[in-house]
């Protein structure tokens, strides 16, 4: 079986379910509005996210991204380059 800790387009196609958690080092800094926003981003582009990994369920798998500095970095880069141009 493929790897479950690294973006897997094949395992991704059976994703039947997503969770999202925040990196101890930025849970605290960031509002709701925040969190909500980060999440369809980073679930919009899983294979960007720096740590994923997958778990089976029972008609599928789940998708869990840990969002860390590095990602909100990415994330946060891209927004400004975008509302740049």
């Amino acid at each position: 079986m493929a790897a479950m800790n690294r973006f897997d387009s094949r395992l991704d196609s059976l994703v039947v379910e997503t969770r999202t958690e925040f990196a101890d080092e930025i849970a605290d800094e960031l509002t709701e509005d925040d969190r909500a926003w980060l999440v369809d981003v980073a679930h919009g582009s899983p294979e960007q996210a720096s740590q994923i990994r997958y778990e089976r369920a029972h008609t599928g798998f789940t998708r869990i991204i840990l969002l860390t500095k590095t990602d909100l970095a990415r994330i946060y880069n891209e927004r400004q380059q975008h509302a740049a141009s």
